[in-house]
């Protein structure tokens, strides 16, 4: 209680400071509530208008208490519960759980449901809000978002109540469903209508990686081994191994699931590096062990271009650095350029679309402040009338789009504002180093000086208070 009347008392102050006239924030009150207006550095003067409360818009609109005291999480405008959109659109606020106990709660309800959802099915990736299957479009990334989810709930709170029967349960079939995967010849019995080769998928040879059918982006594979899907893996099944034994002292589970990451890591070592003579070294997006390479990146994350915001590259890695150059340029066939904006499209939308979701990741993986302010300005030169996220639009005519509401692309967006603009970045994973030497946090630039950052987080916490209040 202390901590949050001094913390109310410096928001008094800093909304009260007059800023100087070159790149500042101000709060603005509106009838609908608490604004940001953040004015851009650079060679011409730009301004943005930044409604605090739509950084919320997720947790206020998609979010659902059922009766068996758990939290669905509905993806926007689809009546459904993705597995990754529910995790990804929680995470983000994650950050104040420590200052708002209802934030506790949800989180808690939101995991508790993947766990039941991952129980009636480990491989699918979307239900509905009576837990029946959506969507059984194995991803190996599915199964990996909730792990993140848990851990980074975990690492903030040390909150015990998490650990039920029900999550052991899922876990174990989690890392049950990889190991069967891994081996997907000799023990899947998964087949899917949109599957080439009657539903089998394409050929492929044995990588020690966990086989996959469908991409992130909810398109089958073209290779069977998307490498963000399995870098991403592998650090789930590290999580895995540290959850199960601090909450249920469950050596036997935490040793089958260490001893998986590491073949899947070795897999991505031995597999995932090709080399393009414009750009030298850098990462794959998907492979099939025996010579083919899809040299690409699309907006659905994990991706290529989001591997240090996701915490599966160090900043420094010389591999990273090329393939992100490569994923924002004319090679990638999924790289567009408009009137609008530029950046990764998606073969689950149409040729030449952006995703904004391509266009955070982007801001969020800058190493330069100008390359996060024209993220944020492409993001609201495409955005809707009411400042909240397409699916996909079209970066000529970005009044043509696909989903009118996308409340991944919601989440995302506040995650880069959180950084960007008022610097408050995620607390400190304790185990994100890459081989237990290279840090994997990374701090995206913010674009405001130490006075406008902290206005800009008194009107966030602000807009957060009266959203929770209500």
């Amino acid at each position: 209680m202390r901590t949050r009347v001094v913390f109310s008392f410096i928001c008094f102050l800093l909304l009260s400071v007059p800023l100087p006239a070159f790149a500042q924030v101000g709060a603005i009150q509106t009838p609908g509530g608490t604004s940001i207006a953040l004015y851009l550095p650079g060679m011409r003067p730009r301004t943005l208008q930044l409604d605090a409360a739509t950084l919320f818009h997720t947790l206020a609109s998609d979010f659902f208490l059922e009766d068996d005291g758990t939290i669905y999480v509905q993806t926007g405008d689809i009546p459904a519960m993705w597995l990754r959109d529910s995790s990804a659109q929680t995470l983000p606020y994650l950050r104040f759980v420590e200052n708002y106990q209802q934030l506790s709660l949800v989180t808690r309800g939101v995991i508790a449901r993947n766990a039941k959802n991952i129980l009636v099915s480990p491989h699918a990736n979307a239900f509905t809000s009576g837990y029946k299957v959506w969507e059984e479009k194995w991803e190996v990334d599915s199964l990996a978002y909730p792990v993140s989810l848990i851990n980074t709930y975990w690492n903030n709170t040390h909150d015990r109540s998490i650990f039920t029967k029900r999550l052991h349960w899922a876990l174990t079939h989690i890392v049950e469903t990889y190991e069967c995967e891994q081996q997907h010849r000799s023990c899947s019995h998964y087949r899917s209508p949109y599957l080439s080769n009657h539903g089998s998928g394409p050929d492929f040879a044995y990588t020690g990686m966990i086989w996959s059918a469908f991409r992130p982006s909810d398109e089958p594979v073209r290779y069977p081994f998307n490498i963000p899907q399995q870098m991403f893996s592998a650090r789930a099944l590290g999580q895995i191994a540290h959850l199960v034994e601090v909450g249920y002292g469950d050596a036997k589970l935490s040793f089958q699931a260490r001893e998986l990451a590491a073949a899947v890591l070795m897999g991505i070592d031995q597999f995932s590096h090709v080399y393009d003579f414009r750009y030298g070294w850098m990462y794959a997006y998907e492979v099939d062990g025996k010579g083919g390479v899809a040299f690409m990146d699309d907006a659905n994350l994990p991706n290529l271009l989001a591997l240090t915001v996701l915490q599966l590259a160090a900043p420094n890695d010389p591999l990273y650095a090329n393939t992100r150059r490569f994923s924002l340029s004319f090679a990638d066939p999924y790289y567009y350029r408009g009137k609008y904006a530029a950046g990764l499209g998606s073969s689950h939308t149409p040729t030449g679309w952006v995703w904004p979701l391509g266009l955070i990741a982007q801001g969020l993986t800058a190493s330069t402040v100008n390359e996060v302010v024209e993220s944020l300005v492409e993001l609201r030169a495409i955005d809707g009338a009411s400042g909240l996220l397409y699916e996909s639009v079209d970066p000529d005519r970005p009044w043509h789009f696909t989903r009118s509401e996308f409340g991944w692309a919601n989440a995302a967006y506040a995650e880069l504002i959180f950084r960007s603009v008022a610097d408050i970045h995620p607390a400190p994973d304790p185990s994100s180093y890459s081989f237990g030497l290279m840090p994997l946090d990374i701090h995206t630039p913010h674009i405001t000086n130490t006075i406008e950052k902290w206005r800009a987080a008194a009107t966030i916490y602000s807009a957060l208070t009266r959203i929770l209040a209500d």
